[in-house]
């Protein structure tokens, strides 16, 4: 290995060189720095003098940072273009990850260490955000099983180890068994129905194939459009049925990329780890680093939503059903005709679809309408950056200004879909804000990541509303991470932050897309300029709120199955997952999926990301965005003041207090579910 392929990953002084690295060098490169740390915790150690922030923690902590920052662009590259030799090197360093996590976790003296400062006279002196970090660097000790007998930390770590590859290789499964399922159309007419945006699309992707038609593929901006528009009920059921079994043991792929087994060794292992450490489940374990007190307040809050929100979606429902009735003389709806339906009787009572709006949303006038409502709002400017190595030709970079012209941190932008990519969107930081040892301040970086379609011909990417809420959504996080004051890195930006707290800023932010004031600033006709049309905006505003109940007890459905299977896991009965899941549908849905569904086998978020029995805190923290933002209602959407008290309440202040504390800084109160209820139009 030549010196300008060692300094390609090992570069973590500036940004990431990402088209000079190279899969042979993550293995050696993360095996080495993990050694250099190891060895630096104990030459630490072994100092006589007595610990300190500045000679102990901070000085590990910048350890630490460079291995974020060495692993940061290779596990992100293996989200974003996915190849076989990338994705075996990434595999092969997540146990030597999990390996160092238990080292650290049950490292004796490093525990010692951090209780010396906690017990020591300078604590008091120290800032809020430092108590905080050895704190939660106390209570992690614990959950890593620092008090356990040599035997069960043994058996710790071997879970955490297999947990980590089993869940990658969850993930690995989805991407494969969405690839695997193409369909090519060689007569256009069986795509009747289909926006011309989305038959464009279906075109070009055939193109790029060099095949003759168009290719339908289970991407998102290749299914939704059929499942929501196309005549062919044959079609959609066709498509329907390869998405709904992805990575199953039903389907066309079935049996081919089944995370069935995954499941079931994911939610043993999760249940064991649990008992490990003297929790009564992995529910109470995973709450251990949350807002929310115990299971059983969780499941009240997501039933009493449920509750509130189910009668007014069986009405929904059945205006689908009459309509779907009166249309086509249909008696009874499956589960690939209830969008199509739902999106014909949007259209009928609202004059209005998704595909209507499309062309008022082109991508160079929805980014720089959400930058210009940031400045609205928080004082920031943003601005375009050329210079920077890139993962891909589509990736923008920029950075974040005050109003002072003072850079805050910089983020990456990648907005399409695109084979060998992650499906969903999505934060995550690439450096975060610290005060390193030598003084200097490293700012933050953040990449943001969606799955967008992407421009046809030469006109830009015509976004759906949807799609600009997405957007709007991920820009919170990221704001978030960047705009941290935060110097610990425990606990800046979203670091520290509880997990049924950090979707607060994401989704405080989608409110701006539904203002017709923000609306003026992110809409321009594709072919005009022309902001949004009053009348349009009307009939936008006249539906926001259709079938919300619907997409409510849908969310519910969701959050109650991860947290139940989780909370009620019984080792002598296995996971029970296809039960538990029929247990809470019957109690919550008002659609019940046909047998061969298997949403669960690509429901990455809880079996291959961070949500494990945490799927609630969307909505535990849409209660808390929504009641935010109804002081921006009161005082006028824009509010400069308001803006700033939000800034230096929520989002400068990162992980650094406990979140109830700072959303009753900003309230001056606690949080009250009416204005989630009343956004929603659930009465």
């Amino acid at each position: 290995m030549n010196n300008t392929e060692k300094l390609s990953i090992n570069q973590t002084d500036g940004l990431p060189l990402f088209s000079q690295i190279l899969p042979e060098q993550i293995v050696p490169a993360v095996t080495q720095a993990i050694e250099n740390n190891k060895a630096l915790i104990e030459k630490t150690l072994a100092t006589d003098i007595p610990f300190t922030w500045d000679n102990f923690i901070n000085v590990l902590d910048e350890a630490d940072d460079h291995l974020g920052k060495l692993w940061s662009p290779v596990s992100h590259m293996n989200a974003v273009v996915s190849n076989d030799p990338l994705r075996e090197a990434h595999d092969a360093c997540l146990a030597l990850f999990a390996e160092y996590g238990t080292f650290v976790g049950q490292h004796k003296g490093l525990y010692e260490a951090y209780l010396s400062i906690a017990d020591s006279e300078q604590f008091a002196c120290l800032k809020t955000e430092q108590k905080k970090v050895i704190n939660d660097a106390l209570r992690d000790f614990k959950l890593a099983g620092i008090a356990l007998p040599e035997n069960k930390q043994k058996r710790y770590g071997e879970i955490k180890q297999e947990l980590a590859l089993l869940q990658s290789q969850f993930s690995n499964n989805v991407m494969d068994a969405t690839l695997a399922w193409s369909k090519l159309i060689t007569d256009v007419n069986e795509l009747d129905g289909l926006p011309e945006n989305a038959v464009a699309a279906a075109e070009q992707a055939a193109q790029e194939k060099e095949l003759q038609g168009y290719l339908l593929t289970l991407e998102f901006p290749s299914y939704l459009p059929v499942i929501t528009y196309a005549k062919n009920r044959s079609l959609r059921e066709e498509v329907y049925t390869a998405f709904s079994t992805r990575a199953s043991d039903q389907g066309p792929n079935a049996g081919e990329f089944d995370n069935s087994d995954i499941i079931d060794q994911v939610l043993a292992l999760r249940h064991e780890l649990a008992l490990l450490l003297d929790f009564s489940d992995f529910s109470e374990y995973s709450l251990a680093t949350k807002m929310a007190e115990s299971p059983d307040q969780v499941i009240t809050f997501l039933t009493e939503l449920a509750e509130k929100s189910r009668p007014q979606a069986l009405q929904e429902r059945d205006q689908v059903l009459a309509f779907a009735k009166q249309m086509d003389n249909l008696d009874q709806l499956q589960a690939w005709d209830l969008s199509y339906y739902a999106e014909l009787l949007k259209q009928h009572r609202y004059a209005i679809s998704d595909e209507t709006l499309r062309p008022y949303f082109p991508e160079n006038k929805v980014v720089s309408g959400l930058f210009a409502v940031v400045k609205r709002l928080f004082g920031l400017t943003i601005k375009e950056s050329f210079d920077f190595d890139t993962w891909h030709e589509d990736v923008r970079f920029f950075h974040i200004y005050d109003q002072q012209q003072t850079h805050l941190g910089s983020f990456y932008l990648d907005l399409y879909a695109r084979a060998h990519k992650r499906g969903g969107a999505w934060m995550n930081d690439c450096r975060v804000r610290r005060r390193l040892v030598n003084g200097e301040l490293q700012l933050p970086v953040a990449y943001l990541t969606c799955n967008f379609t992407k421009p046809v011909g030469d006109k830009p990417a015509l976004f759906s509303h949807d799609e600009v809420i997405t957007l709007f959504h991920e820009f919170g996080h990221g704001l978030h991470h960047m705009l941290s004051k935060i110097e610990s890195s425990a606990v800046s930006g979203i670091n520290g932050v509880p997990w049924d707290a950090v979707e607060l800023p994401s989704q405080f932010l989608e409110n701006w897309c539904w203002e017709p004031q923000a609306l003026a600033l992110i809409s321009g006709h594709v072919d005009n300029g022309e902001t949004l049309p009053a009348e349009l905006l009307e009939k936008m505003l006249a539906a926001k709120n259709y079938n919300s109940a619907l997409m409510m007890v849908r969310q519910l459905e969701f959050s109650l199955f991860d947290f139940v299977l989780h909370h009620q896991y019984k080792p002598q009965q296995g996971s029970q997952v296809q039960s538990v899941l029929s247990e809470i549908r019957a109690k919550v849905a008002v659609i019940t999926p046909p047998q061969f569904n298997r949403f669960q086998h690509s429901f990455s978020h809880i079996f291959a990301g961070g949500y494990a029995a945490g799927y609630y805190s969307y909505k535990w923290a849409e209660v808390l965005s929504a009641d935010a933002f109804s002081r921006f209602e009161e005082l006028g959407i824009f509010n400069a003041e308001t803006g700033q008290e939000f800034l230096q309440a929520i989002l400068e202040k990162g992980g650094s207090e406990e979140p109830m504390a700072l959303f009753k800084d900003f309230m001056g109160r606690e949080p009250q579910i009416d204005a989630l209820l009343r956004h929603c139009g659930i009465k």
